[in-house]
């Protein structure tokens, strides 16, 4: 692994959400999580009539679902058919793209979904940013803070990278498929089309293209 194989540029097609420009000021994607709810109040703020400021700094875009029974703290962006299902928690700084869909007592916070993101069952993200069409099956969910309440480090071959973030949760790039009830321990970080087994528990890297079965059985896709 080279640390060209985490940053933002190899991880995401940054065309699949309204974060494009802010994203793009980064090297590596958890360097944007610090930022993220200044963000998205700017970002809200000139968003055009096609959205609805439904509550302070919580913007819906006008073909999104919402359920009645989800909440919907500030700041967050809803985009375009979206839907927002039962139950589900969004404790703010979420931003979440055209396309998605936050199913029954799914709970966000401090994240970003692209386009066509699904996290549709009993999942927890926190201070992570979900790529072009990934997917996390049914009760999977992203740790984010360590036990032991220490920074998260990253790991690049035999080097280790400093985030200075004690809440890192998970950087999945675009079409990630994450298996049921998987835990995505802190810090980790997921290349494009790659494939989490049901029940792992994934810490650091996963490379782009592969299968993960567990973390000495990665195989690389044919």
């Amino acid at each position: 692994m080279q640390k060209a194989d985490i940053t933002i540029a190899e991880l995401y097609d940054l065309t699949h959400t309204k974060a494009e420009q802010y994203l793009a000021k980064f090297e590596y994607p958890w360097e944007a999580l610090a930022g993220l709810k200044d963000f998205i109040i700017s970002c809200g703020a000139a968003l055009d009539e096609n959205y609805n400021e439904i509550r302070p700094q919580v913007w819906v875009h006008k073909t999104a679902k919402i359920a009645p029974t989800a909440y919907l703290g500030a700041p967050c962006i809803i985009g375009a058919d979206t839907e927002v299902r039962h139950c589900a928690f969004i404790r703010g700084s979420a931003l979440i793209g055209d396309g998605c869909v936050v199913g029954n007592s799914v709970e966000l916070k401090n994240a970003v979904l692209f386009d066509c993101v699904q996290v549709p069952h009993f999942n927890y993200v926190g201070d992570s940013i979900l790529g072009y069409r990934s997917h996390m099956g049914a009760g999977s969910v992203t740790s984010n803070i360590k036990s032991d309440k220490s920074p998260v480090e990253m790991r690049v071959g035999s080097e280790k990278i400093r985030t200075g973030l004690k809440k890192f949760g998970a950087m999945l790039g675009d079409f990630v498929e994450v298996g049921c009830n998987s835990v995505l321990n802190p810090g980790t970080v997921i290349g494009r089309h790659t494939n989490i087994y049901p029940l792992s528990a994934v810490r650091g890297y996963v490379p782009a293209n592969s299968i993960y079965k567990k973390a000495d059985e990665i195989v690389i896709k044919k």
